[in-house]
Formats: C-alpha cells, structure tokens, sequence
C-alpha cells in the first residue's frame, strides 16, 4: 500500500487540478450578471418607451394594460426641456429633451412620439378675406363640390377664428416636437391665402400622418356654446379610418373638457360629437382624423376664453395629451 504521505500528497494535486480546470471555464463562461447585461436593453426609468406602443390604426378596441415603461405627461413636465431645433418645412420650433433618467452617459432617452408623424390643420387663413375669387372656387370634397375655403368666423370684437387656430396650432406643433413627434402643418403663417381644403387633406394623407386635427372654432348661436367634435362618415376614401377617427375623437373630447375646461356643445351634436359627411377634411383622409370646434366665438363666455394666449396653450396641451392617449395608450 502507498504511504499516507502519498496518498495526501496525490489528493492535493487533484484538487489543484480541479480548481484549475474551474477557473478556466470560468474565464470562458460569462457569468449569470454578465449575460443579463449582454441581452436586457437598458431603460431609462423616467424616459423610456415600451415597445408596445400601437400601430397607425390607434388602439385596438379591447382593453389594454398601461405599458409598464410609458412615459407620461406628468413625467415630461417633470423633464427638463430645452428647445434646441427648428423644422425648415414647418417653421415650428422643436425640442430635445434632457431628464432625470438612468440611461447610460452618452444615451438619449427615448420620447414617446418618436417616429410619429402628425398632422395639423390649422382652418382658414388671415390672408383669405383678401381674395375671395380664390377661396370661393368649387372643388370637390370626395361627396359633392364645395368652395375652396372661407374666412372663417370672428367674435364680435373682431378677434378671428384664423388667429385662434394658428395660435393653437403652433402651440400644439411645439408641445408634440419635445416629445419626439414630426409634425406637418397645412400652412405655415396666418398672413397667406388658402390652401383649399382639399389640397389641406392631400398634404397630411401624403406625409404619411399617424393621426391629425383640424384646428376650428365656430360661430354658432349666441346662446350655445361648447367644444364639439366632428367626425368622418364613412364614404369610400375614408372608411378604414372611421372607427380609429370615433376613438380618437373621444379622446379629445375627454382631454378638452378635462384640461381646458371646455364643456361639450350645448346647441351642436350629441354630447359634444358630431358626424359630418359634407367636410373635405374629413371625406377624403386616409389618416384617423378629427375636426374640433373648440368653442363658439359668438358666444361671451366662450369668446372670453378663446381669445386669451392661457386658453390656447390650454387647448394645445389637450390636444398633445388626446394624441399621446391615442398613439400610446398613455393616460
């Protein structure tokens, strides 16, 4: 038999050999920590998207779970803006934005809206009442003719609806820039005339829009007012969108009333929604698409509203928030 020296001596070299051999398939094998860094994609806590975001077609008409990963307005607001671009196309000042987040040094957060496209019609034009033989030509609205645009109305201290919906809309551009979104106006200042209405669908159906919003106030009775939101009928050109447009414009009705403190219509539709099929805007998009009347300008208390630069962000911000609920799901 083998001595004990021996045997202890051989025991000793076997366990180095193991301990080598454990260490070199260590120094092969990433370990447990190593491979969840190599396959989970960081995600910023505050800034990040879920991939789950929905299509073009806005949601699906089941229920849906928040995405554990959304961003939300209240987090933005908390997010430190800084306006940093400008569009050559539409003239509209963007932002990027710079938060709170863990991201990696060097790694921009995502925005909820990046890679959407969204379409703003601002109605009218301040230049329109220039011109009338231009804006009074008949074009056809995918029903029937219709004139090519008009001036729009005015409260009855002369502020015009033109203003209002250019205001609002630069407002809203800017609002949808920051948190990622490109966005195509149908025109870009309020001194010019037209575009008609039906080359105003044409521009956002061929930008490849996610959703859009015709921008409007009315002039209604003197003793109604209201928001009210007019929707598509289906006509061929449009039918694919008619049920998202119907989503969507729940989604609005709901955020003007919530943030801008609008109420819906009280002379104008049903609870505050109406269907039109006499509208180029709306008979011929090939986008989920809305058009608001934000509130009657011949109306006191609606026309005191419309005409402040405070209701107007008011009615931006509700807007952005309507667009980002219907794109994201977000609340």
């Amino acid at each position: 038999m083998p001595s004990a020296s021996r045997i202890l001596a051989g025991r000793l070299s076997a366990a180095g050999a193991t301990a080598l051999a454990l260490a070199a398939c260590a120094a092969q094998t990433p370990s447990t920590t190593s491979r969840r860094a190599e396959t989970t994609p960081a995600l910023g806590a505050r800034a990040s998207v879920s991939a789950t975001a929905t299509t073009a077609a806005g949601p699906s008409g089941s229920p849906r779970r928040r995405p554990a990963h959304a961003v939300t307005v209240g987090q933005l607001a908390a997010s430190t803006r800084t306006i940093a671009t400008t569009s050559a196309a539409t003239g509209v000042s963007g932002a990027t934005v710079t938060g709170t987040s863990d991201s990696r040094p060097g790694q921009t957060p995502a925005l909820p809206l990046t890679g959407k496209t969204i379409g703003i019609d601002p109605g009218h034009n301040g230049g329109n009442f220039t011109d009338p033989s231009y804006i009074d030509r008949l074009i056809w609205n995918g029903r029937e003719m219709e004139t090519c645009n008009t001036t729009g109305t005015a409260t009855d201290s002369g502020y015009t609806e033109a203003q209002f919906n250019f205001n609002v809309a630069m407002s809203l551009a800017a609002d949808l820039r920051a948190q990622g979104a490109r966005t195509v106006l149908t025109r870009h200042t309020n001194t010019g005339v037209g575009p008609c209405v039906n080359v105003r669908a044409h521009i956002i159906d061929q930008a490849g829009a996610q959703v859009a919003v015709d921008i409007h106030a009315d002039g209604g009775p003197p003793g109604g007012r209201g928001v009210a939101i007019l929707e598509p009928v289906a006509d061929g050109i449009n039918n694919r969108i008619i049920g998202a447009s119907e989503r969507f414009g729940r989604d609005v009705l709901h955020q003007i009333e919530t943030v801008a403190g609008m109420p819906p219509s009280t002379y104008d539709g049903t609870d505050g929604i109406v269907f039109r099929d006499d509208l180029a805007g709306l008979n011929l998009t090939t986008v989920p698409e809305v058009l608001i009347e934000s509130g009657n300008m011949r109306n006191a208390t609606d026309a005191a509203l419309l005409t402040t630069p405070g209701f107007q962000r008011l009615e931006a911000h509700a807007l952005d928030r309507a667009i980002l609920q219907f794109l994201t799901g977000a609340p």
